[in-house]
């Protein structure tokens, strides 16, 4: 039984530092996913909206102005 009361405050605090480091480790890893998914959503929307204002991307096997207007 002494060995219990010796070494159950060591065990104890332990399990705390145990816990809450845990817990840090999840929290930043929860927050580089939000960082991540964010990142790729707002390069998404860039790209769209890039795309909007530019049109179709030409990529010369249709001859024309870009509109749909052909030349021959």
């Amino acid at each position: 039984m002494e060995y219990v009361a010796v070494l159950l405050p060591s065990l104890v605090v332990g399990l705390l530092f145990w816990f809450a480091m845990k817990s840090i480790f999840n929290a930043d890893k929860s927050e580089r996913q939000a960082e991540a998914q964010a990142h790729a959503e707002a390069k998404a929307r860039d790209a769209e909206s890039k795309q909007e204002t530019n049109g179709a991307p030409n990529t010369g096997t249709n001859p024309g102005d870009g509109i749909g207007n052909s030349t021959n």
